[in-house]
């Protein structure tokens, strides 16, 4: 397994979030967005103020309430932003991904799971200092970052499984605060998932091989894949160190 980086230079990523858009960059200035919606979140305190658990029986408690929800997002996030960091930084990623477009891409998605990343973490240190998740050690097969194709399919095993993850758990968050900033964030990273699958094979967007959420990302409604955190969990837990622990996470 491989050991990921877990945030990238501050400056790097500012100046990311800084550059113009073209036509397959997606929503940068949602991070922006999302910072000021903070202000909300500064407001709003979960009922038990006790420190989430963290010890070796129990391992990653992600706790309870809206506050454990926004810890399940905060956990996926730190896989994705871990995720597209190390891509980003492979010293062959300009050969592995020719195209200039595709390598600005990856970097404007790196810069939107940092952004998403950060702001979970700052949102929930301000509505519950002592109910926060640590920082977590992503790992990842050594084969995950060897060629273009490894890569993709990767970043597709996450960009859906995010976007399944958000959907599944909208409706267990009581905060219409929270509820809003989640339907944000699912609607950059369904954007992320499209563009995925797109680069894998032209014109796949919402369709393509079997993964986490199967051939489709659409159910036969026409609407997005939901799971729920218990089946998500699962599908991400090889590629945490740390144990994940929802049991405490709301189910209806």
């Amino acid at each position: 397994m491989a050991k990921l980086p877990t945030s990238v230079p501050e400056q790097e990523v500012l100046q990311g979030l800084k550059n113009p858009l073209n036509r397959r960059s997606f929503l940068r200035y949602t991070g922006a967005g999302l910072a000021a919606s903070a202000i909300l979140l500064a407001g709003c305190d979960d009922d038990d103020d006790s420190t989430v658990g963290n010890n070796m029986t129990e391992g990653v408690n992600l706790g309870s309430g809206d506050v454990g929800i926004l810890n399940y997002a905060y956990a996926l996030e730190q896989l994705e932003a871990a995720f597209y960091t190390a891509v980003v930084a492979l010293p062959n990623f300009s050969t592995l991904f020719t195209s200039a477009t595709e390598r600005q891409v990856l970097t404007d998605i790196r810069n939107h799971e940092v952004a998403h990343r950060e702001f979970f973490k700052a949102a929930i240190t301000a509505a519950a200092p002592t109910q926060i998740i640590p920082g977590l050690t992503p790992n990842l097969p050594a084969s995950a970052l060897v060629s273009r194709a490894s890569i993709l399919a990767t970043a597709k095993t996450f960009e859906d499984l995010g976007v399944a993850a958000y959907n599944g758990a909208g409706k267990l968050l009581t905060s219409a605060a929270f509820l809003g900033i989640a339907g944000k964030i699912v609607s950059v990273e369904a954007r992320h998932a499209a563009e995925i699958r797109d680069m894998i094979e032209n014109g796949t967007f919402a369709s393509g091989p079997a993964g986490i959420t199967g051939g489709n990302i659409v159910d036969a409604n026409g609407l997005d894949v939901a799971l729920t955190p218990t089946q998500v969990l699962m599908a991400a837990q090889p590629f945490v160190k740390e144990t994940l622990n929802g049991s405490n996470l709301p189910t209806t």
